[in-house]
């Protein structure tokens, strides 16, 4: 079921959208070469538990999870793309890292996702990421009142194809309220004027997500981490918005 928020709950889940940009601006200034994925686990740990918030993670058991994710953090690196989940291992040099994070605070929820390359970057990572920071930008973009929600997708498969990538349609974008994944689904690819009318009110967490040479995906034997068939590399970018009538409100928003 798509439920609409009123103003007076937008303007209550703005904290939960601070604190997860909050977080993610910290993350992404300690991540670096020879810090260890468990030890950025551990640190978002500490922030909600000093903040008084709730993870979405940590117990999280959907269809295609093996098993409750045990984690408050999704730390996806070099060919994992999504749900990466934390283990013993030490950033490289060069290494594509995407960190996705969602919490409840006071019960409502924010989504947002980030990559980064630490230390040298390949030019292909970096244009890799910003292909799905135009993505989300031209979302975001279609996230207006009047709209459907096939302009959202038409809009941030047109970044992909300009760029040469394929689109993986099993994961993408979804509603946001009092839990972390809900209707309406968000596809990164589609047809412009088709599917749900935008309306004042809709939250939802848009989210691209590509890999350099295929759009194929398999699950780790961790259960969890979902990773490109050919090895190549992946990037994500994420923003819970509202959508208002004065225009889209970009509640994880970082500084």
């Amino acid at each position: 079921m798509i439920e609409l928020r009123t103003p007076s709950q937008i303007e209550q889940m703005r904290p939960a959208g601070r604190f997860v940009a909050e977080v993610l601006t910290h993350l992404t200034s300690i991540a670096d070469v020879g810090v260890n994925l468990l030890d950025l686990d551990a640190e978002a740990h500490r922030m909600i538990k000093e903040r008084g918030a709730e993870s979405c993670y940590i117990d999280y058991h959907p269809s295609f999870g093996a098993m409750p994710f045990g984690h408050v953090l999704c730390t996806s690196v070099n060919d994992a793309v999504l749900h990466g989940l934390p283990h013993d291992y030490t950033l490289r040099d060069g290494d594509l890292l995407s960190l996705d994070f969602a919490v409840s605070v006071d019960g409502w929820v924010s989504d947002s996702a980030v990559s980064l390359v630490v230390g040298t970057a390949r030019d292909e990572d970096l244009a890799l990421i910003a292909t799905t920071e135009r993505a989300l930008e031209a979302g975001i973009a279609a996230a207006q009142v009047g709209n459907r929600l096939g302009d959202i997708s038409h809009a941030i498969g047109s970044v992909a194809r300009a760029a040469g990538l394929g689109v993986n349609l099993q994961f993408g974008g979804h509603g946001v309220g009092r839990t972390m994944h809900g209707d309406p689904h968000v596809a990164n690819n589609g047809q412009a004027g088709r599917g749900y009318p935008l309306k004042a009110g809709l939250v939802i967490a848009i989210e691209p997500w590509f890999l350099h040479t295929t759009d194929q995906i398999y699950i780790d034997q961790d259960g969890w981490t979902i990773k490109s068939v050919d090895g190549s590399r992946g990037a994500h970018s994420e923003h819970t918005v509202a959508i208002t009538a004065g225009g889209p409100l970009v509640l994880t928003e970082r500084a």
